[in-house]
């Protein structure tokens, strides 16, 4: 098991926006990215997390060079962010 974690910052008056993005790709994510097995988003005080679950490590990085992610997830969010997504992989094993 392994895990994406991507935190964004983001404006309040953004977050449902953000969070509408969310909702349109994860059942995309889900059925279609090699590997994928959960997707939550965290909505804190300070910024936004979106957790992917995967089965390995290597999954969670090719995500992140598929179309799905950099052509997609990452063009409709880019208005919103008011920093460099924070991304970070772990493995669960």
């Amino acid at each position: 098991m392994a895990y994406l974690e991507i935190t964004l910052q983001v404006a309040p008056s953004d977050r449902v926006t953000a969070a509408g993005v969310y909702e349109k790709y994860k059942q995309p994510f889900l059925s279609t990215v090699p590997g994928a097995t959960s997707k939550e988003l965290l909505v804190r005080d300070d910024d936004v997390q979106v957790l992917h679950g995967f089965t390995t490590v290597a999954d969670a990085n090719a995500y992140l060079s598929s179309s799905l992610f950099t052509d997609d997830v990452v063009t409709a969010l880019s208005p919103m962010l008011q920093a460099a997504p924070e991304v970070r992989v772990y493995d669960a094993a």
